[in-house]
């Protein structure tokens, strides 16, 4: 479980499962929103295509990670998750698209 931020774009790796949260895992996701300036991007687009596995503890705290990101008045976008996930997001609300808006995205973590 991983979030790098570059830009307005986010990129999340690895398993979101009860397994994989750790300390680290936590501070993670805890620095990436100190990343996240208020008022400065209106939109934050979250690519989850290097998601390998998601379980509900990994839907609930990515919940509660998307909804910090809402409360600093940014909106976020999941981009490309994969096939297996995408009813799954969908299920709890989250907006998914599939396209690429820039090379930045395109980019490799």
């Amino acid at each position: 479980m991983h979030i790098y931020l570059s830009g307005s774009v986010a990129y999340l790796r690895g398993y979101w499962t009860l397994t994989a949260v750790t300390q680290n895992a936590l501070d993670s996701l805890a620095a990436s929103l100190q990343k996240i300036i208020p008022g400065v991007a209106k939109k934050l687009l979250i690519d989850c295509r290097n998601v390998i596995a998601i379980d509900c503890t990994g839907l609930e705290l990515l919940n509660v990670w998307l909804q910090c990101v809402r409360f600093r008045d940014v909106e976020p976008e999941l981009l490309n998750p994969p096939n297996k996930l995408r009813r799954t997001f969908q299920r709890f609300g989250f907006r998914c698209r599939y396209s690429l808006p820039n090379k930045a995205v395109r980019k490799q973590h």
